[in-house]
């Protein structure tokens, strides 16, 4: 699913000399952030192609934050976006979720249909890809 409990997973990240013992930060990521992330910790040139981004300067400082939210994808067209404030589902269908977790960490209240938040689903909406490919299954 697309929902907070099956998409929020521990990211455990030891680099020495880098990372402070015992940091944490609350900040969404995507496991699309790992690879740019140890390519920059290597000192090597990113590759253009990459989605994610490095997580370096949380690395750094557990602190900082992030400007872009973590993306999830579930089947051909159905994504959320999470930030550090809400969580923005998009099905393929074009129904829409969203969930303030300021307020509504359980995910029980659907805001998506409020008019007084189409500016946060606009920003939201903004980070889902545009040129996605539907999925392929061997055989087909």
């Amino acid at each position: 699913t697309l929902w907070e409990e099956s998409t929020r997973v521990p990211l455990i990240v030891v680099a020495p000399g880098l990372t402070t013992p015992g940091s944490t930060s609350a900040e969404a990521v995507s496991l699309l952030d790992v690879y740019p992330t140890l390519v920059d910790i290597a000192g090597l040139p990113t590759p253009a192609h990459l989605d994610g981004e490095s997580l370096k300067p949380l690395l750094q400082d557990p602190g900082a934050t992030r400007d872009r939210p973590a993306v999830s994808v579930r089947g051909f067209g159905n994504y959320a976006v999470r930030d550090e404030s809400y969580r923005y589902i998009r099905y393929a269908d074009g129904s829409e979720e969203l969930y303030d977790h300021r307020n509504d960490p359980g995910e029980w209240t659907n805001l998506a249909g409020e008019a007084r938040f189409g500016a946060v689903k606009e920003r939201l909406a903004g980070f889902l890809p545009v040129d996605a490919a539907p999925s392929y299954t061997a055989g087909e």
